[in-house]
């Protein structure tokens, strides 16, 4: 199990991370606005846009599924379950959380989980 100061410094961590995210979305929101008011001259220009645009719709979607999940840990170290695993209900381990700090599941069973999704 975490200890206090262990479970401390994930939030912090964590609520780092969310900050960060929220400014990197917000920026992207800005600069797709200012391309959607870009008058593209040409063909080139029109498709140089329009790829940028979907690169910048992707960041976008990632960087909100990385905010769920620090919503769904923060939600975790609120309620005390944060660290175990919803699988199989052991401690993931703490080099695991150091890693990847909103991480839902230990291991072994992140391998299963894998494997039945793909």
């Amino acid at each position: 199990m975490l200890t206090q100061e262990e479970m401390k410094m994930f939030e912090v961590e964590l609520k780092s991370r969310k900050e960060q995210i929220l400014m990197n979305v917000n920026d992207a929101f800005d600069k797709l606005d200012m391309m959607r008011n870009l008058e593209p001259k040409d063909d080139g220009d029109f498709a140089a846009l329009a790829i940028e645009t979907d690169i910048d719709n992707r960041i976008i979607e990632q960087q909100k599924r990385e905010l769920n999940e620090i919503e769904i840990a923060l939600g975790k170290i609120k309620n005390g379950t944060y660290g175990i695993c919803e699988m199989c209900g052991e401690p993931i381990g703490i080099e695991r959380l150091k890693v990847k700090n909103f991480a839902r599941y230990c291991i072994s069973c992140r391998e299963i989980n894998e494997k039945e999704h793909h």
